[in-house]
């Protein structure tokens, strides 16, 4: 009888696929150990992104691929998550606290950009990720509403503030400290450096990713943004709309000039179902999103339905991944976080902290 070798299992693996990096787990790099004891082997899969939803499909897979390996009587395979930092704008590093941060945009108002962002986060939290939510819309703040929170954020030393929690969220918003109906008759400087306070006044704890809800546009909250605040990546929320798809595209561009990359674009309202006789109707347009996902060469990460309970849900504090984590609509969301996760995992490492700083002194 021929001895198990590691070249038999790495073969094997290759023949399973990450859908969602699009490569197998040793060209990404995902098979971290394996260890050979005899006839039997132990198998430790890591993957870049949170994505407790699909363990158990890509475990089925893996073991079905090792039970093609000729010598192998058993095998134990263990898969993880684990998010690391991502690199940032050239002249910024990433924040203590923080891992990555993403910014949720749009190019106009009244496309599902904070309904979005808010399921987004908690999809990225019920995948396994360590999760905050700054909603940066001064003018408009909607997440106190939508997350259901009324309390004021504390203060233990006078000059920071801890963060609000709710759905294994940590949120942090302008509409916490005052009256929901209170107008913010601010101009463009206060704005900006109430975001920046938001932000760093916040003691966020140990986040894998810290969402944006950004107001639409691409003004000056957004120029702020992209100086300022280290962000590893955006998304754009669009609707099929051909109105909607020309100010997504002013957003997207925004970005790209300021080296921010776009992780892809979520469509929202892409198809209405009639509740009554289940007709389909694409009463905004059909395919915009996927022609602009293909025209800047970026992924369309999902399309979500108009559909009234996702306003509902949100509108009444508990967004649809929470009210109804088992709907067809959760499972969107969720799939549109692994894909969010996965598009980041593939970008560049943040190595910043792992070299000394090297200062040269003339003597």
């Amino acid at each position: 009888m021929s001895e198990l070798s590691r070249l038999q299992i790495e073969t094997a693996l290759k023949t399973v696929q990450d859908r969602y990096i699009e490569k197998d787990l040793m060209a990404a790099g995902e098979v971290k150990d394996i260890q050979i004891d005899g006839a039997r082997a132990t198998v430790m899969i890591e993957l870049g992104y949170p994505a407790a939803g699909y363990f158990d499909e890509l475990l089925a897979e893996v073991e079905k691929a090792l039970q093609t390996v000729r010598d192998l009587e058993g095998a134990e395979v263990q898969i993880s998550s684990r998010v690391v930092s991502h690199a940032v704008q050239k002249s910024l590093q990433p924040m203590p606290g923080i891992k990555n941060i993403i910014a949720v945009a749009s190019g106009k108002g009244g496309v599902g950009k904070s309904t979005t962002a808010v399921n987004l986060a908690l999809a990225l939290a019920a995948e396994g990720g360590k999760v905050g939510v700054l909603d940066a819309d001064i003018y408009g703040p909607s997440q106190p509403r939508m997350l259901g929170i009324k309390d004021q954020p504390e203060s233990k030393d006078g000059k920071t503030m801890e963060p609000l929690q709710k759905y294994d969220l940590q949120a942090m918003s302008i509409g916490f400290l005052i009256e929901e109906d209170t107008p913010m008759i601010w101009r463009g400087p206060m704005v900006t450096q109430a975001l920046e306070q938001l932000l760093r006044d916040t003691n966020w704890h140990d986040l894998d990713y810290l969402v944006v809800d950004l107001p639409p546009g691409t003004g000056d909250v957004q120029l702020t943004l992209s100086q300022k605040i280290p962000v590893s990546g955006a998304l754009i929320v669009t609707t099929p709309q051909d109105i909607a798809l020309l100010d997504a595209r002013k957003g997207l561009k925004m970005f790209e000039k300021v080296d921010v990359p776009v992780l892809g674009i979520v469509e929202n309202m892409s198809i209405h179902i009639c509740s009554n006789c289940g007709h389909e109707e694409h009463i905004f347009g059909h395919g915009g999103g996927e022609q602009m996902a293909k025209d800047f060469g970026v992924d369309l990460l999902g399309a979500l339905p108009l559909d009234i309970q996702i306003r509902e849900q949100a509108d009444g504090g508990e967004p649809t991944v929470v009210r109804e984590p088992d709907s067809r609509i959760a499972e969107i969301y969720r799939e549109i976080a692994r894909r969010t996760g996965a598009k980041l995992a593939e970008q560049s490492k943040d190595y910043s902290g792992k070299f000394p700083n090297i200062v040269i002194k003339n003597t």
